[in-house]
């Protein structure tokens, strides 16, 4: 089987499905499309398949122009008929992976896609999870589940792990130039997902297992985790002690060997990088085993949206304004610069804590429109002269490039600079206050 399967990866027969069309999933499944094999998209969101079936794209990095011309080619549809799995020769999982609100692992997305696979599973299939996960993940609970349809894996069908490396809002790194790793729960089946992935991605790195994968996407993530954690946790010494952060880490940079920058924000967010540390250390609890840089290092980058508004409330304070009853303008929403993406956004717990001091909040994102709360919706005001002028504080909470900074620092009158947006110029002219973490 294992040749059958190379023998129509190579002839561009295989026909490829992608469970979940995010971030993850649709650019895989345009790339496979645009190296002529025919791809199917499995969503539960019915609108997502409707337009991408009308050649839209809902994913910054990836242009309509791409989906049209695999939409009227033929080779590329989104459906929400799960039964249209039976017809794929290869499935690739990219559902999302959360956390419980006790910080557990949330399979349940995994699980449910396996499922409907489970249902449809034929001979001469492979399957390969994206999604992050803990550790053992591929071989203890999708195996079992595939296997109780009385198929084998190797003789029947093949499975194998690959986690997913994306950086929205990043046009240099897309998904055929950055290296993609592979691990099967057997030889055969890391053989045929290398050949799978070879076809789209410039370099494929194999390894002995799936659960080698696995632990490979924690470690990737929990190491910016952790030294994120250290910059962000140096940048509080820092104010404390009345240095610049920023050119701490720049003067550091300047070693060629045994340092490399991390630098401090107002905290982490997206789908990885506050998610993955916790699928690490769940699985080490679970063998007894006390992952403490990680606790530290999620304890620290929590904190730093208190910090923040700590950061607004002395700044006031030295204006002699309470933080009851001021105006503060967030600029930036989105978890980083360019992308409409507000997942574990540092921004959404700022907002609450200074709503929950008596500020009066409003935000401006090119990107983000719109934010929900519990109580109500907040829109993105226009960034007029009128909006800085008012405002007592200015947070630039998330960098966006296409925000006028030099204009910003000669209306407002007090600013806190959480990304080091302002550079030394835009500074040395500003007639604002300005408060760098």
């Amino acid at each position: 089987m294992k040749n059958e399967l190379i023998g129509r990866i190579t002839n561009k027969q295989a026909h490829v499905g992608v469970i979940g069309l995010g971030y993850v999933g649709l650019p895989l499944l345009v790339e496979f499309a645009a190296k002529g094999f025919k791809g199917t998209g499995f969503e539960v969101d019915e609108t997502k398949a409707e337009q991408i079936n009308a050649g839209s794209s809902y994913i910054g990095d990836v242009p309509s122009r791409r989906i049209k011309e695999a939409v009227d080619a033929k080779r590329l549809w989104a459906t929400t008929d799960f039964d249209h799995l039976g017809d794929c020769d290869a499935i690739i999982i990219c559902v999302p992976t959360p956390l419980r609100k006790t910080k557990e692992p949330d399979v349940s997305y995994i699980l449910a896609a396996t499922e409907q696979i489970a249902k449809r599973l034929r001979r001469g299939q492979l399957i390969i999870l994206e999604s992050t996960t803990y550790p053992g993940t591929t071989d203890e609970v999708l195996l079992p589940k595939f296997e109780e349809s009385g198929l084998k894996l190797d003789d029947d069908f093949m499975l194998a792990f690959s986690p997913e490396r994306v950086d929205p809002g990043n046009p240099k790194f897309l998904t055929h130039n950055i290296p993609k790793v592979v691990g099967g729960v057997t030889p055969d089946s890391t053989v045929v997902a290398a050949h799978l992935y070879s076809q789209i991605v410039d370099d494929v790195y194999s390894v002995s297992s799936a659960r080698v994968a696995e632990a490979a996407k924690l470690l990737e993530n929990t190491f910016r985790a952790v030294n994120i954690g250290m910059a962000n946790e140096m940048a509080r010494l820092c104010y404390a002690l009345n240095i610049d952060t920023w050119e701490v880490i720049r003067a550091a940079a300047t070693k060629p060997f045994g340092f490399m920058p991390f630098y401090p924000g107002p905290g982490i967010g997206g789908h990885c990088i506050p998610l993955d540390p916790h699928y690490l250390s769940w699985k080490a609890r679970q063998h007894g085993f006390d992952s403490r840089f990680i606790s530290l290092a999620e304890e620290v980058n929590s904190r730093m949206p208190e910090h923040v508004v700590q950061l607004v409330s002395d700044g006031l304070n030295d204006e002699r304004k309470a933080m009851k009853g001021s105006n503060v303008l967030l600029l930036g929403v989105a978890y980083k610069k360019d992308i409409n993406d507000v997942r574990e956004s540092p921004a959404l717990s700022i907002i609450d804590r200074l709503r929950a001091k008596g500020a009066n909040v409003r935000y401006h994102d090119p990107f983000v429109t719109e934010l929900s709360f519990d109580d109500e919706s907040l829109q993105s005001v226009p960034l007029t002269n009128e909006e800085l002028k008012s405002a007592d504080c200015v947070i630039i909470v998330t960098d966006h490039s296409e925000i006028d900074y030099k204009r910003v620092c000669s209306l407002a009158s007090l600013i806190v600079d959480t990304r080091n947006a302002l550079n030394g110029d835009v500074r040395r002219e500003s007639s604002a206050r300005i408060i760098r973490l």
